[in-house]
């Protein structure tokens, strides 16, 4: 008896606007992107075995034994613990073998964890709920990288709409889609440097946010007045940093839903700038690129995407603009569809 194989595809995310306001219950204006994940397999007996023609091949014995459960991130091949991190909050019992491609540069910032957990997801049997498989996905992530990252990245992935962003509100995990004019065109250059958030100062950053809101309540709300009035010049800076970024992601949403992307890059540029002087998460790549990108006039607004730390600028530009000829890492991308079953 031959087994039906199966395909399932997840979208990267690229963040227009909001970053390091997730996890503090913020918001955040990103869209899923046209370059993802596929997973392709034909399921059956209690092993999992995914090929990879970049990585080395993936061997699981399910259901995951207590030992490799206890402590994924040191499974190797590295790839392989957010696979595992995927059949281990599914407590999958069948697994499959199959192959997994994509289309997403590893290491950028735009995803390519969430979006390999998503499409292992869906494969393995998954049925919910979008805001489920986004919930499932962060569960999945924080075992698998040891991070304990905000909803943002599934969310999108899960259900992203061809076409638009999303606006996001990480504190009820409500969102709607806004749309994407046809007066921009959405680039992302990788700036040269590699970005590993369990490597980053990520958590720290997090741990910083949670202390000031307990000084002054959820940062997304709170008074500018009270958050200069915190002792500590540290936590002034990264409180500051989520509530006027929140006030941003706003503001650019009605920017673009009113085709004002000029606003919408001049509001790019101060996030980049206060993820660089309040969060301190930009490196001297990430702004010599920005400081480049913003000087065109076919551009504008240019930013970090992402959690920093390296990674890539994400870029606002006017249709038809080429930006290659910037840095060979450089990708244009449109608005796409959430997970899904092919």
């Amino acid at each position: 008896m031959v087994t039906e194989t199966l395909r399932s595809w997840a979208p990267g995310r690229v963040n227009l606007i909001g970053d390091h306001t997730d996890y503090a219950g913020g918001l955040v204006l990103p869209m899923a992107i046209n370059l993802g994940t596929t997973v392709t397999m034909q399921p059956g007996g209690n092993t999992l075995h995914l090929r990879s023609a970049r990585r080395q091949s993936l061997h699981l014995d399910l259901p995951l034994g207590g030992v490799l459960a206890e402590d994924l991130t040191t499974l190797e091949p590295a790839w392989g613990r957010f696979v595992a991190a995927a059949a281990l909050e599914l407590a999958s019992t069948v697994g499959g073998s199959g192959e997994v491609t994509t289309t997403l540069p590893v290491g950028a910032g735009l995803s390519s964890s969430s979006s390999l957990e998503l499409a292992v997801a869906l494969a393995l049997g998954f049925d919910g709920s979008p805001l489920e498989l986004a919930r499932f996905g962060q569960r999945a992530e924080q075992v698998a990288s040891g991070v304990p990252s905000g909803i943002m990245d599934q969310l999108t992935i899960a259900a992203g709409v061809a076409g638009h962003a999303l606006l996001i509100d990480c504190a009820t995990e409500r969102h709607r889609a806004v749309r994407m004019p046809d007066s921009v065109e959405v680039w992302v250059l990788h700036s040269g440097v590699p970005r590993r958030l369990a490597d980053s100062a990520y958590a720290e950053r997090r741990r910083a946010t949670e202390v000031a809101a307990r000084l002054v309540g959820p940062l997304a709300e709170a008074s500018l007045d009270d958050i200069e009035a915190i002792d500590d010049p540290v936590l002034v800076r990264r409180a500051r940093h989520v509530r006027t970024e929140c006030d941003r992601v706003r503001v650019a949403a009605a920017a673009l839903e009113a085709d004002d992307p000029t606003e919408v890059g001049q509001l790019m540029l101060q996030s980049h700038a206060s993820l660089r002087d309040d969060f301190n998460v930009s490196v001297p790549e990430l702004d010599h690129l920005v400081l480049e990108l913003s000087s065109r006039g076919d551009v504008f607004g240019a930013r970090l995407t992402g959690a920093g730390f390296g990674g890539c600028v994400v870029v606002l530009a006017r249709p038809g603009t080429d930006l290659s000829t910037v840095r060979s890492d450089a990708w244009l991308v449109q608005a796409g569809d959430g997970a899904r079953l092919l």
